[in-house]
């Protein structure tokens, strides 16, 4: 799922595109991405584009006439820039918005079809959609301690709720815990004031170096690669490598339709965090450290 540094760069490619053009048409392939029926979506053809901005995860399209285009991308959705006049025929093509300059095509590699678009009217009801994530590229250490605190989660789990902090997901997660060598199992209740302090200056490092690498990569040209899955990422996606700090070997726990990576050397003390499926399996045979996994 796009999260906060590669949205920033949606939006910002976006303006820099868009914004003064007239949308001549939109031309629907799936049924299933349109989830709202009013005003209808006749209503936004012809109306000139004035605006982006963001709303959580969200990416929001402001039109004339207090009309709103909001997009979740979800996991797979993605948009794509083409000069030419294109219509939304490819498997994973979801809906194409043509401009007299070119085409935005919306696709998702994905069978299970979450990215949705909502026609809104009036910018109350976008802001009815926002979560309330507090921005940590605009917020300060106490406001970052105060929304950590509000309940006992597991770090992994708090920062990737979009109720309490915006844009973050599990890759950036990852990232953010493995900076501040923390557990992604440690309780949010149980942080000391110097983990606290650690945390939240791990996470506004990531955002931003990040935010400022994927708009040094984008080179003025609309993103048309973006992924969750990097190589210059140090933990997320590296199941299996050795780390870039310590040299151990990045561990992964999966759960539901998601997976936690991260470094017992650096964040663990060494320890392997249980896999409830595999672990479960495994048994007396699951490694407890990294010696036990090393063969040591």
């Amino acid at each position: 799922m796009p999260e906060l540094p590669d949205l920033l760069v949606y939006v910002k490619s976006l303006e820099r595109l868009l914004i003064g053009e007239a949308l001549q048409s939109i031309v629907i392939r799936s049924p299933f991405v349109l989830r709202t029926h009013d005003p209808p979506l006749e209503s936004i053809v012809s109306k000139q584009v004035i605006g982006f901005s963001r709303c959580g995860k969200r990416i929001v399209w402001h039109l004339e006439d207090q009309i709103f285009l909001v997009f979740h991308l979800m996991i797979a959705g993605r948009f794509h820039w083409s000069k030419e006049r294109k219509m939304p025929r490819g498997k994973i093509d979801l809906l194409a918005i043509q401009f007299p300059i070119g085409t935005m095509m919306l696709t998702e590699a994905s069978s299970k079809r979450r990215a949705g678009l909502w026609v809104v009217r009036g910018i109350e009801n976008v802001e009815a959609m926002n979560p309330g994530g507090l921005d940590l590229l605009k917020a300060d250490l106490q406001e970052f301690q105060m929304r950590i605190q509000k309940s006992n989660l597991t770090l992994k789990r708090a920062l990737s709720d979009p109720k309490l902090f915006d844009g973050i997901g599990n890759a950036y997660g990852d990232e953010i815990l493995h900076a501040a060598k923390l557990s992604p199992f440690k309780q949010t209740l149980q942080l000391d004031e110097h983990e606290m302090a650690d945390l939240y200056h791990a996470a506004r490092r990531i955002l931003e170096s990040w935010t400022s690498r994927l708009f040094d990569a984008s080179q003025g040209k609309f993103p048309e690669k973006v992924t969750a899955f990097r190589p210059e990422m140090m933990v997320h996606g590296k199941f299996g490598q050795r780390c870039g700090v310590c040299a151990a070997p990045i561990q992964r726990i999966r759960y539901a339709e998601n997976e936690c990576n991260y470094c017992p050397g650096c964040q663990t003390n060494g320890r392997i965090l249980a896999d409830r499926s595999l672990s479960r399996l495994l048994k007396d045979e699951w490694p407890k450290t990294l010696e036990e996994l090393e063969g040591e």
